[in-house]
């Protein structure tokens, strides 16, 4: 099973209490090896200086000055460094002392310096030697006390005995031990609780920023880090950094998103212009189906003389001229309609006045129309003048007308309108008739669509003129639309008003 990581403030915890721990032990450690060598040698040191101090104040009283120095020297010296000190002149009699009882003192010094002098004097450790003074450590057996002695001569032949005791030295390397462990203990337990403290102001942050992090995987973007008083430098810039991150990845994928729907339209446009292309070329055959039969079928009766009479081959000949007129208007369409889409054809726009041009269209299709039994009218309207290509704008409502006059029924009217604006005029051309099915109403601009393929058939469409008509008004950027009236349909293009 694998094991859960710890905490920052585990890992703090564990990290300061091994250090407060590790810090003890060292200084125990040196306090007990090396705080007794080190004590012993000052107090070498201090009786060395001691008793250079004390010599040469007896040497000045010797020579007449007053003893009030020397007994400051001496009470000093004693006092500072804890020494016990006894000193005699040449001729053994006592000078100063430390010690309450001088005769005890005095026999004690008699047998001090046979120890030292004497035959017993390599039973004590000599730690420095020299021909004015030495130093010794001694053992009292007695009293189970070890002591740092010093002997020194002066200079009318008398002794200076000084001794501290070393015993001090260990009971205060005890007790310093003893003292670091309770400060110690006390100092681990104030700094886990400041380590806890503090942890927890810097893992709040964190935590934060990990949550943030964790909504950003799951690319929520909202979320950002806000800082706060107190706050290290550090984690202030890491949290703007993780802001400055957020927005950059929230950029970042709102434009892959962009992109990747413009792809997928992008394909979908494909998909459609793949399925447009095939109902094209499914269309273009299927129209051209039928009139190359026609035409293949009587070219062949003419070759093999079906009819002899010079009245049935003129018949066969105008069925044949017939069929390749509808194919050679039906081509032209299409390419007419192909320069549309494909934004090669260039329109001359000029300013013209539109009721004049459909009352030039009505005259030249009157004929038409009588043969049709329709009656052409154009609604009372002054002139108005329009922006527009000419050519294009007349083919637009040629077509319009041509259509209305093909599907007029009932009264067989067909009438013009043109309903001038402070934009845009609108010209409509309306038919008495049939409606056309509203589910139809989109769809009759697509190419080769035919609402009703046997009347359209009769009269020779071919289900372009709409979609070419579409591709005029979109090369003008206008509007064009069929609607529904009550008694028949009404066919509309809008032109920018010319004032």
């Amino acid at each position: 099973m694998r094991r859960r990581p710890l905490s920052l403030t585990a890992h703090l915890i564990i990290s300061m209490a091994g250090i407060v721990v590790g810090t003890v032990l060292l200084c125990c450690f040196f306090i007990s090896t090396f705080l007794e060598k080190y004590y012993i040698s000052n107090k070498q040191k201090e009786l060395s200086r001691g008793y250079g101090q004390v010599a040469l104040a007896y040497d000045q009283v010797k020579g007449g000055k007053d003893t009030a120095d020397f007994d400051i020297i001496f009470e000093t010296i004693c006092a500072n460094g804890n020494i016990n000190m006894l000193i005699v002149d040449g001729n053994a009699r006592l000078v100063r002392s430390s010690y309450s009882d001088e005769q005890r003192f005095q026999m004690q010094i008699e047998n001090m310096v046979n120890r030292l002098y004497g035959e017993k004097q390599n039973v004590f450790q000599t730690v420095e030697e020299n021909e004015r003074y030495l130093i010794q450590r001694q053992r009292d057996e007695r009293l189970r006390a070890e002591y740092l002695v010093l002997l020194g001569l002066l200079e009318d032949g008398g002794y200076v005995y000084m001794r501290t005791p070393l015993e001090s030295i260990r009971e205060s390397a005890v007790i310093t031990n003893q003292f670091i462990m309770v400060v110690s203990a006390g100092a681990l337990l104030v700094s886990i609780l400041v380590i806890v403290v503090l942890s927890r102001s810097i893992c709040r942050p964190i935590r934060l920023l990990s949550a943030i992090a964790g909504r950003m995987t799951k690319l929520d973007f909202e979320a950002k880090y806000k800082r706060r008083r107190f706050e290290s430098l550090e984690i202030g810039e890491l949290g703007q950094s993780m802001n400055r991150l957020s927005e950059t990845l929230e950029e970042t994928i709102s434009e892959l998103k962009s992109a990747n729907i413009q792809l997928m339209r992008d394909i979908e446009k494909k998909v459609q212009i793949d399925e447009m292309r095939k109902d094209f070329l499914s269309n273009v055959s299927h129209e051209l189906k039928t009139p190359l039969s026609l035409i293949s079928g009587y070219a062949e009766g003419l070759k093999e003389c079906v009819n002899e009479d010079a009245d049935s081959r003129a018949w066969y000949c105008e069925v044949i001229m017939d069929e390749t007129d509808k194919m050679n208007r039906m081509v032209k369409k299409l390419l007419t309609l192909n320069q549309l889409e494909s934004g090669n054809e260039k329109v001359q726009m000029v300013r013209f006045d539109v009721t004049e041009l459909i009352a030039g269209l009505l005259a030249g299709t009157s004929l038409m129309a009588e043969q049709s039994g329709v009656t052409l009218r154009l609604a009372p309207c002054g002139a108005a003048y329009v922006w527009g290509d000419t050519f294009r704008v007349e083919e637009v409502l040629t077509n319009y007308l041509t259509n209305a006059i093909n599907h007029a029924k009932g009264q067989r009217l067909v009438e013009f309108s043109v309903m001038p604006g402070q934009r845009v005029t609108r010209v409509s051309v309306f038919n008495t008739g049939d409606p056309i099915p509203e589910e139809e109403l989109d769809k009759i601009w697509v190419k080769f669509y035919k609402v009703d393929k046997a009347r359209t058939r009769e009269y020779g469409g071919s289900g372009i003129g709409l979609s070419i008509v579409r591709a005029i008004m979109d090369s003008f950027h206008q509007q064009c639309g069929v609607r529904n009236r009550e008694n028949g349909v009404e066919f509309w293009m809008e032109l920018e008003s010319g004032g």
